[in-house]
């Protein structure tokens, strides 16, 4: 089986055009409060700082003439190649040029308990591996996206960029003299064979900048590569698919918001479903929609203090809203997402760029099953609830019983009107499942277990006679529709107790219709949207594990091959991809996409291995 982020071969660069590159050619670094893309001709396109969901101070990847960028390439033509070192999420390119090789090792350091460390801090190696190899960089800070004054200035003749209460500096050792212009600060250096040069950009939000000497950049870069790789040493997975699984596992907890532990849906903002559109989102945020997935793969890892930590997080994010779940919540919990446009011009013109989300004020009642089998996964696991979570989860039960007949917005946030969604009416069905599954084992309150079961029983009617397509005998999109959608596999994944030669047929009818080899569509029909996006990846690698769910094995692992080697040269995915071309579209790296590779590969090894292979 091919490797899927093993280095592969040297390319020359892709042009920028309009300054842009293909989303396929980023990669992500992060430190478990920010994360950043690092675009393979060196350019550092997307930072948020201090935080994951702050303003951006590199968004160059949304408007390359006024997003900022900090880039750091070979003066002359090259090539080049990147790999994460092994275990970690700390990044290694590679150029070649006719006239050496040079090594660029990007990294957002972890926190340091050793020394006194920068609250951020990114990281720039530079090695000389061959030859003599000619570098530039360029710094270009724009504080708040863009829309604040950036001031630079020297301070004991260190270059900084400052605005209100934040400030970085551009520490230097080897890259040349740094020079400080009107809007950016920039050198260059000559590398040589066994030579090495490093820039290091510490950050501070309303606290004293701190400036690191060079020993101390060194060992914290040292150590955050330690760090890393003993956490991954530490996880669990033997089944096929294995780099895959793990890269994505290091994804996913890159993901995680460490002063919290919530999980980001992605790292990105408006990276457009199509390029072009309107289809532009702020991913910034960690949905209940994923949390069940989230928790699963942690638990099936080995990682059971993060999943520990998002289970919380997640039980004191929901409680500010509750008994309504939001459809998202911020990273330290908070439930305001005020979506507002930025004056940027988009990814290749894709406009708007949106900050905030207005999808958190949608009724997407699918949540309260994504979130009771969140609980019940953390029940299973530790064999308790505590008395106030088993009362506050008894209330959302009795609120679905309350609203699992209103019309909703789906998982898929659509911008239409309400409609009574199957994939919706599946998770009400699964919620009021699982709570009365806790009731029963006296996790939770009993007292309304006899309304929650009859009330599934409703449910199921409900499903069984309304939201059937009688043409193909198939779970349709919505009650009286003849639109197909891929959520509904959640229904299947998640336990739905329905007519199982239907949803079989809902499994065929799906891959006839919305599938196209690898690639599987969302939905078919309206949306309230103009244009199209592009094939949906969690999708197929939720139609992989039905296929495996319902026997079909052989099926199911073909199709995972073929969809593990969409990822980039790293091991990326992003939340779409354009059929025709491969193009990434949509936020990267996805959350849902890697807990799909995750829940997908060890649902079909757990499929191989009752069957005996």
């Amino acid at each position: 089986m091919r490797a899927v982020h093993e280095t592969g071969r040297r390319r020359p660069v892709v042009a920028r055009t309009g300054g842009y590159v293909p989303l396929r050619e980023y990669a992500v670094i992060g430190d478990g409060r920010t994360a950043a893309l690092v675009a393979r001709d060196g350019s550092v396109d997307w930072l948020g700082l201090p935080d994951m969901d702050s303003p951006a101070v590199f968004g160059a990847v949304l408007d390359a003439d006024r997003g900022g960028r900090f880039s750091l390439e070979p003066a002359v033509a090259y090539r080049s190649d990147r790999r994460y070192l092994p275990g970690t999420n700390v990044l290694e390119t590679t150029f070649v040029t006719s006239q050496g090789t040079a090594r660029v090792t990007d990294a957002l350091t972890l926190h340091d308990e050793v020394a006194l460390a920068p609250m951020r801090e990114l990281q720039r190696r530079v090695d000389g591996v061959s030859g003599a190899v000619p570098m530039r960089w360029s710094v270009r800070p724009r504080f708040g996206y863009g829309t604040r004054t950036t001031r630079l200035l020297r301070r004991a003749g260190v270059p900084m960029a400052t605005t209100g209460s934040d400030a970085l500096a551009i520490c230097s050792w080897g890259a040349g003299e740094p020079q400080c212009g009107v809007d950016a600060i920039s050198g260059s250096f000559l590398v040589t064979a066994g030579g090495s040069a490093l820039i290091a950009m510490p950050f501070a939000h309303q606290e004293p900048l701190v400036l690191p000497a060079r020993a101390e950049c060194d060992a914290r870069r040292e150590r955050t590569c330690a760090a890393w790789r003993h956490w991954a040493d530490d996880r669990i997975y033997t089944g096929r698919w294995s780099q895959a699984v793990m890269r994505s596992l290091l994804i996913l907890k890159l993901l995680v918001f460490a002063p919290s532990g919530a999980v980001a849906a992605a790292v990105t903002t408006s990276l457009p479903e199509h390029v072009g559109g309107e289809r532009n989102w702020d991913y910034r945020f960690s949905w209940v929609r994923d949390s069940a997935f989230t928790l699963a793969a942690f638990l099936q890892l080995g990682c059971p203090t993060e999943a520990h930590a998002y289970f919380w997080w997640l039980m004191h994010a929901s409680q500010l809203t509750h008994p309504r779940l939001q459809v998202l919540y911020r990273l330290d919990g908070r439930a305001a997402t005020t979506e507002k446009d930025l004056p940027w011009e988009g990814y290749c013109g894709s406009s708007p760029v949106r900050i905030g989300n207005a999808a958190a004020g949608q009724l997407q009642l699918d949540t309260y099953g994504e979130l009771m089998q969140t609980a019940w996964l953390y029940a299973r696991a530790t064999g308790r609830l505590d008395a106030d979570i088993g009362r506050r989860l008894a209330e959302l039960a009795d609120l679905v019983c309350a609203t699992w007949r209103e019309p909703d917005s789906g998982i898929w946030e659509v911008r239409s009107a309400p409609r009574h969604f199957t994939q919706s009416k599946m998770m009400c069905w699964v919620a009021l499942d699982r709570a009365a599954h806790l009731a029963e084992r006296s996790l939770i309150p009993d007292r309304h277990l006899a309304r929650w079961q009859s009330t599934r029983r409703e449910i199921a009617t409900f499903i069984e006679t309304r939201c059937v397509s009688p043409r193909r005998n198939c779970y349709a999109r919505a009650a009286g529709s003849e639109d197909l959608d891929a959520a509904v596999l959640l229904g299947h994944l998640y336990g739905y107790d329905g007519d199982v030669q239907r949803m079989r047929a809902t499994i065929t009818a799906l891959g006839q219709e919305l599938r196209h080899g690898p690639f599987v569509d969302r939905y078919s029909g309206e949306d309230g949207l103009s244009g199209a996006e592009g094939a949906f990846l969690t999708c197929s690698f939720w139609l992989a594990e039905s296929l495996a769910r319902t026997g079909q094995l052989a099926q199911a692992a073909a199709l995972m091959d073929d969809l593990v080697h969409l990822a980039n040269d790293v091991g990326l995915y992003s939340e779409e991809i354009d059929p025709a071309t491969g193009d990434f579209l949509g936020n990267l790296p996805q959350g849902l996409s890697h807990l799909a590779v995750i829940s997908a590969a060890c649902a079909i090894n757990g499929a191989y291995k009752e069957a005996g292979g």
